[in-house]
């Protein structure tokens, strides 16, 4: 194999591969092996057709299209390897020769990663956070765990009530016409939630089991639906069952119950040092977002197109894999919420953008500051792998390849950027971390359905070079196969 690059505009490159014919012939064989027990030749068995007599009858180039994809899958990744590019998109691949006799060449467009000029760094900033943990904090907190471990039991003798869970048959209008995805059966519901459209929880305090009601809104301008947003909707509500959550008393037996501690005031000082825990990390957190963003701001970058999409499809693709741990697939997410696949991407996009812009200046400062992760760090990474998977140290340092240790150090040196640019910022003003964790804002946390994904910096520049080394997909029309 050979390889030559060309280097196009914003960050482009074509790479052309040249595989041998004697290696396009080989693959030919491999795809003849897999196939020969489908095909079916008049005067030989199933199976036992040789491959001149199939090329013979269906053509020489029979197995072509499907040995140039055999060739592909397995010398691309070669090839990018080889080159010393870095590739940070899936290629856009074009077979330019595909001749018996003669070497097989295809051409792979891709991104590389754009140069970054770095301005300021050093002593951007960032706005002071708040650490204090007030006792509004603290009572949310504890409410959450009160509210985890309530009894929950059937009402039958009243109307219904704030917090109370509802089974709920509905079904909506507009201009007296019903609307697709309005209906409802058996639907779980808990008042005062936020889950519905605004207004529509709160009309349903007062309803009685089995009695049709009708609840009046409006939805939002913002809606996701087109064809509903800012349109006034009637919902025929019937609730079928009401259920009430009953919190257990907050007391000595309860701490001891929820915690290692025996007494009340014991639970609540350790759920104080907690949550002060948890707000300094998350200052931290914030203290690293604004710095980068800051660093973002003051420099220079021109991002290609392939690298963001290519990051925009790897978000999405993670949300669809968090979407089958919550038991729900892509279909029907796109069915409940009216998106399509292209409507997710371009909603991502802002985010894969941000991703790549984070991870290049963060590697751009370790590179310009000398920041590398040290042998002895790289090994204490390794014993938390060997930790987090049950493994023995050996195994995992077994297992690693240069590629993975190679990525593995890069992101302990990107870890040390952000960090010195934490260190060497200047804080200014003040405001919180985040919002107080009230009894309110506890109840939409704990009935929240699905929790927001954290933003990682490993998954920025990085993941897209990992999905470059992907197998390529196929460009070409594959032919019928032969039966």
């Amino acid at each position: 194999m050979s390889v030559s690059v060309e280097k196009l505009e914003k960050s482009m490159a074509k790479l052309t591969i040249e595989v041998a014919a004697e290696n396009f012939n080989k693959a030919i064989d491999k795809v003849y092996n897999k196939q020969k027990n489908k095909i079916q030749i008049p005067g030989f068995r199933k199976g036992k057709a040789p491959r001149h007599m199939i090329e013979r009858m269906y053509g020489k180039e029979v197995f072509f299209e499907d040995a140039a994809n055999e060739v592909i899958n397995e010398e691309y990744p070669k090839a990018v390897e080889e080159c010393g590019e870095d590739v940070v998109s899936n290629p856009d691949i074009d077979v330019t020769q595909l001749e018996a006799g003669k070497p097989f060449i295809f051409t792979a467009t891709v991104a590389l990663k754009p140069e970054v000029k770095l301005g300021k760094y050093k002593g951007v900033e960032v706005e002071k956070m708040d650490l204090d943990v007030t006792d509004e904090a603290d009572d949310g907190d504890i409410y959450l765990r009160r509210n985890r471990s309530s009894r929950i039991f059937e009402v039958t003798d009243r109307k219904v009530e704030k917090n109370d869970i509802v089974t709920l048959d509905f079904e909506g209008f507009v201009d007296g016409v019903a609307f697709e995805g309005g209906k409802g059966t058996d639907y779980p519901l808990t008042i005062g939630s936020g889950s519905f459209i605004p207004g529509f929880e709160d009309q349903l305090i007062g309803f009685e089991i089995g009695k049709e009601g009708e609840v009046n809104v409006t939805f939002p301008e913002e809606y996701h639906s087109e064809d509903l947003a800012g349109k006034d909707a009637t919902f025929k509500c019937t609730v079928k069952a009401i259920k009430a959550r009953e919190l257990p008393e907050l007391n000595d037996e309860f701490a001891s119950d929820v915690s290692e501690f025996e007494t009340v005031a014991e639970y609540k000082e350790d759920v104080k040092k907690k949550l002060a825990e948890r707000k300094e990390n998350e200052a931290k957190a914030q203290r690293e977002d604004a710095a980068v963003k800051a660093v973002i701001e003051d420099s220079e970058m021109e991002l290609p197109e392939k690298m963001v999409e290519t990051q925009q499809r790897q978000i999405v693709n993670d949300f669809a894999q968090r979407l089958q741990y919550q038991g729900m697939d892509m279909k029907q997410y796109m069915q409940y919420t009216g998106n399509t696949v292209e409507q997710l991407l371009e909603q991502v996009k802002p985010q894969a953008i941000e991703r790549i812009q984070s991870r290049l200046v963060l590697e751009a400062v370790a590179a310009a500051e000398k920041l590398e992760a040290t042998d002895e760090e790289v090994e204490e990474e390794l014993k938390k792998m060997a930790d987090t998977y049950k493994m023995e140290l050996d195994k995992v340092k077994e297992l690693m390849g240069d590629r993975e240790l190679k990525s593995m150090k890069e992101d302990l040196a990107v870890q040390k950027a952000a960090k010195f640019l934490v260190d060497n910022a200047k804080e200014v003003g003040a405001k919180k971390t985040a919002k107080k964790t009230t009894k309110k804002a506890a109840e939409k946390a704990d009935d929240a359905a699905e929790e927001k994904p954290k933003r990682t910096r490993k998954t920025a520049a990085k993941k897209a070079d990992e999905t470059a080394e992907e197998k390529p997909k196929r460009t070409r029309k594959k032919k019928e196969d032969a039966e």
